[in-house]
């Protein structure tokens, strides 16, 4: 591939802009200085320095943050800041999409792709990955609430009651798991059972957790092992 597109769908801008980043000196292919926006490179492999960022070419992205409490879902926020803005300008600049929302207030693990079609896979309801959250209830959780959850509460959404996998993990609070999506689920679920959400962290995706050593804030790349995990291998 021509180093200029390379860059290109890299994020690094438009391919006059990355030409002229060549042109200026400030590409690196491999440790090497570049100088010829046409030249041909190995895209297997291939390692580049743009300024300060160095970037292993990859020809999709996919990311597990660790998204704080007090950021939106969104790329036009409303009320907080965007997940995006804890993100590098050059996969910003790639299209990345959430793998469904998290509320304002929730925190956990949140993908984000710039592959339109494993959005759509992993956020399919008829494929029904699975995800397990941490629920830290107002009052104290009940027998009588966890069987609620597991056997069915009722939701103004749905005309079949919407079930999950319960299970207490403290006084005040549970773990639910559940395989859809709808807006604010968990929330209404736990209300439905006769309690009230005041914490809710997301610790799983599929069989993809949350890295005990990802603090708030922070991404990795998954690699094709962990989306297997996740469910998204094609």
């Amino acid at each position: 591939m021509r180093l200029d597109k390379a860059l290109q769908s890299q994020g690094f801008g438009t391919r006059n802009g990355c030409r002229a980043l060549v042109e200026a000196g400030a590409v690196r292919v491999n440790g090497g200085l570049a100088s010829d926006p046409d030249a041909e490179v190995d895209v297997t492999n291939l390692e580049l320095s743009v300024g300060e960022v160095v970037w292993r070419f990859a020809p999709r992205v996919v990311l597990a943050l660790h998204k704080p409490s007090g950021t939106e879902c969104s790329h036009a926020p409303t009320h907080h800041p965007s997940v995006f803005s804890l993100l590098p300008p050059h996969i910003v600049a790639r299209g990345v999409q959430c793998v469904g929302r998290l509320d304002a207030d929730t925190t956990g693990l949140l993908l984000l792709s710039d592959d339109g079609a494993l959005v759509q896979r992993l956020t399919s309801p008829k494929r029904g990955v699975e995800k397990r959250y941490l629920v830290t209830c107002a009052e104290d959780v009940t027998d009588a609430q966890l069987e609620a959850l597991q056997r069915g509460v009722t939701l103004k959404d749905s005309p079949e009651p919407v079930r999950g996998t319960a299970a207490r993990a403290g006084l005040h609070a549970l773990r639910l798991t559940i395989g859809e999506g709808r807006y604010h689920q968990v929330k209404r679920m736990v209300a439905a059972a006769g309690n009230h959400v005041v914490g809710l962290h997301r610790e799983s995706v599929g069989g993809l957790e949350l890295p005990a050593e990802l603090p708030a804030g922070a991404f990795l790349l998954l690699d094709d092992a962990a989306l297997a995990r996740v469910g998204g291998a094609r």
